[in-house]
């Protein structure tokens, strides 16, 4: 959770169950499946194979903040906290910030773009040396941190709309209303994994793509809002003893309609250039052989096919193909 401990403090009404993680582990676990059909043949069966522990460990990193306390700024970059413009002037190596900025304050701030940086040289090791579990463990990890990057709520101090009078915004946007929509939304791209050749310059671009959206996104929910009354905005429930706030369903829909695409378009944005670090993390490893690290069946060689067609014709979820959206391996 960003910034947990901040907000736990004097909080009595909750806004929503999972107030700010990010991306919510529906999109998080959805954008790694997609991403995998995204690959070369060389790549594919070995991730295919291996599709429901890297959808799974797709939230890992988020779950690790509830016991490592340095977890939490490798999630975000509160942009502000820079100064003026640094969206524009940042440097886009870790050395060179470090040596504008110093290393506290991007741990005060955050340093998300940076952290996929690091998270790509070691998955390329992986690779290197050819070693499964890390493989996937490296994978997960990059894929979360760049989902993250294209949040828009994890690119400012105002993270959860709290600067603005519009706590809560954070969940609402990331979780609930993928959560309602997902089954509206287009799953598909005709991407095809590409090498990146400024790895560096590709995450920021996304930072700055997804801190675009910022106004857009506040200005939304402060004209929806006006078109509801508080308890229909609003519910308030009991639970283990609290009162929790939470959104009506009425309001998220009617937000999500205002702000019509950009959400789908982000997740596919996402999935995109996870697709896109997992191939360069293997072309700059030297494209090693991965068939010897999977047992190859026709069966499984089958079920891709009939998948990634499902995936071509956007009915992954109608044919109950998506992982994200079954209890067996949406369960946290």
């Amino acid at each position: 959770m960003k910034k947990v401990k901040n907000i736990i403090k004097g909080i009595i009404l909750v806004l929503f169950v999972n107030t700010i993680s990010s991306w919510g582990f529906l999109v998080h676990k959805t954008v790694h499946q997609l991403a995998i059909y995204q690959l070369p043949d060389e790549m594919t069966p070995f991730f295919y194979t291996n599709m429901e522990k890297l959808v799974y460990d797709a939230v890992r990193a988020d779950t690790r903040r509830n016991t490592d306390s340095a977890e939490a700024p490798k999630h975000f970059i509160d942009i502000e906290g820079f100064g003026e413009n640094a969206i524009r002037k940042m440097p886009v190596q870790w050395e060179k910030a470090v040596k504008t900025y110093s290393k506290d304050s991007l741990v005060k701030y955050g340093y998300v773009p940076y952290q996929v940086q690091f998270t790509k040289k070691q998955l390329t090791e992986a690779f290197k040396i050819k070693n499964k579990d890390s493989i996937i463990f490296y994978a997960a990890d990059l894929g979360h941190y760049i989902a993250d990057s294209h949040v828009p709520l994890h690119t400012t101090i105002n993270y959860d709309g709290q600067l603005t009078d519009q706590k809560g915004l954070h969940s609402l946007w990331e979780s609930m209303i993928p959560e309602l929509e997902i089954s509206t939304y287009n799953l598909f791209t005709k991407h095809k994994a590409k090498y990146l050749n400024k790895p560096e310059e590709t995450i920021w671009k996304a930072i700055r793509k997804a801190n675009v959206l910022l106004p857009d996104m506040l200005a939304k929910e402060k004209e929806v809002t006006k078109q509801f009354t508080k308890t229909e905005k609003f519910r308030v429930q009991m639970r283990r003893g609290k009162e929790v706030k939470s959104y009506t369903t009425a309001f998220a829909k009617a937000y999500a309609a205002s702000l019509k695409n950009s959400i789908n378009v982000q997740l596919l944005s996402s999935a995109e250039m996870i697709a896109d670090f997992w191939y360069t993390s293997w072309v700059d490893a030297g494209k090693p052989d991965l068939s010897g690290l999977f047992k190859s069946n026709e069966s499984a060689s089958i079920k891709l096919i009939n998948e990634k067609n499902a995936y071509s014709d956007n009915t992954l979820i109608q044919k109950g193909l998506l992982l994200s959206t079954l209890n067996k391996s949406a369960s946290e």
